[in-house]
């Protein structure tokens, strides 16, 4: 604490926003370190072994939700391989400062979960739309006069029944499964977003296990390597339910025809854990990669609690360990650090070394632990980049760049995006071939690119 108070000159120059940005990287840091997460699992393992209960899952169900419904596909198997309770819970949507774009959220839920669904070995319609408001009613309503068991029978079945627009089916779900009256779903919805939010979580298909929260079918395999470690059955499985998808072989190399446009931002912890793999992948394939940067959310004026950082901080710290990424010694960069380095953007690429910039920047704010609100830590960061100082000192906190990153915003949200990193796959006639949010697409980006150069060779 005393070297960060004598890099800013000693306490009495340090200005408020200085001191919170160092004391909320301090806990950060400190919450999400490695070593604690292990001391977390072993001292609640310990409390369960002595008490005598069995391992519990819970399991939270958001019935309007894509993500929710591929989620509903795995339950049967989760009872089936691993000697655990499953408590399943109706819960709405997030809500308040936990959503930014709740409409955005639910239609890239149906378009994603129909990308997804076949590599997992599940089931989503194709061209799903919202689901009637009728069905859903009364898919609702079946589902919560569930117990435990008969949810884990019928969840999938009427989510089948309601994303494919199937009004007898569902019909006949409710009379062999029964439903509930409106005034006993409120009440039903009502405990499940109770219990999520005194376990510190706002999402739907949300799986919660010993302390720790794992998001849908893209998080499962995190949740099942920690229940094969601890030996909660699967002994009869060679492999994972849900394995995480790996990153195809770049076999065949394309000519610049097709481009990658990447939404980054500079204080996205998943910005930061994929930013230099998107950047290989578009080297090692050949498509031209346009990197448009946008502004942190929180810098837009749409609120975060803290429980919403906590969870993706830790998701990422979780992500980032698994495919070996340097991540975690955290300096906050948020406010006049991503604005210097945006300032700084324009003039980068001019020397052809925009990305390197933005890259320079991520791994010194996520990985290295450099303060990047002072000139000292930018002029690490330029130095990485291979720019010079003494050019930048001259231009850092110019303005300009604003117009350009709000102009990224806002083709961003004209793809249906708005969440951060988002990734666009466009062809030579400018048609979009598949836009996606988040670091743990890459994978489907890399696929496509590869479908398509297979495509051209044929034709």
């Amino acid at each position: 604490m005393a070297e960060q108070f004598k890099e800013q000159g000693g306490a009495a120059t340090m200005d408020p926003s200085s001191f919170y940005r160092w004391l909320s990287s301090a806990i950060t840091r400190r919450i999400m370190a490695p070593e604690r997460l292990t001391k977390n699992r072993f001292r609640i393992e310990r409390q369960r072994v002595k008490s005598g209960a069995k391992h519990v899952i819970e399991y939270f169900h958001q019935v309007d939700d894509g993500y929710s419904h591929l989620a509903a596909q795995t339950l049967a198997g989760i009872v089936e391989r691993y000697d655990i309770e499953l408590h399943c819970y109706l819960v709405k949507g997030p809500q308040g400062k936990n959503s930014a774009e709740p409409e955005m959220l639910l239609e890239l839920s149906r378009y994603d979960s129909i990308q997804i669904a076949p590599h997992y070995g599940l089931e989503f319609p194709k061209q799903s739309s919202a689901p009637e408001p009728a069905l859903l009613e009364l898919a609702t309503m079946i589902l919560a006069e569930q117990d435990n068991q008969s949810f884990v029978d019928c969840a999938a079945q009427v989510g089948d029944a309601l994303w494919g627009g199937d009004r007898a089916r569902m019909k006949a779900l409710a009379q062999e499964y029964g439903s509930s009256l409106s005034t006993e779903v409120a009440a039903k919805v009502a405990v499940g977003n109770t219990r999520r939010a005194r376990l510190k979580h706002y999402s739907g298909a949300m799986f919660y296990y010993g302390g720790e929260w794992y998001w849908g079918i893209d998080r499962l395999h995190h949740l099942e390597k920690r229940l094969v470690q601890l030996g909660v059955g699967a002994q009869t499985h060679s492999s994972l339910l849900m394995p995480q998808p790996k990153m195809p072989a770049t076999n065949l190399v394309d000519n610049g025809r097709l481009t990658l446009e990447f939404y980054p931002s500079l204080r996205s912890p998943y910005t930061a854990i994929v930013f230099d793999k998107v950047v290989a992948l578009a080297n090692d394939s050949g498509v031209k990669l346009n990197v448009r940067p946008v502004l942190p959310m929180v810098m837009r004026g749409v609120p975060a609690t803290r429980e919403k950082g906590l969870y993706i901080f830790s998701d990422a710290s979780r992500e980032a360990r698994e495919s070996n990424i340097a991540f975690g010694n955290f300096y906050d960069p948020i406010g006049d650090p991503v604005r210097r380095c945006y300032s700084l953007y324009p003039w980068a690429c001019e020397q052809g070394k925009g990305t390197a910039l933005l890259s320079s920047f991520l791994a010194a704010a996520f990985a290295e632990g450099i303060n990047t609100n002072n000139d000292k830590g930018l002029k690490k960061v330029l130095k990485k980049a291979g720019l010079s100082w003494d050019e930048a000192k001259t231009i850092v906190g110019q303005k300009g760049w604003q117009s350009l990153l709000e102009a990224n915003r806002l083709a961003m949200y004209e793809a249906g995006l708005w969440g951060v990193p988002s990734l666009r796959l466009i062809n030579e006639k400018g048609e979009q071939l598949l836009g996606l949010w988040g670091q743990d697409r890459l994978w489907l980006v890399a696929q496509e690119i590869q479908q398509q150069l297979a495509a051209r060779q044929q034709r």
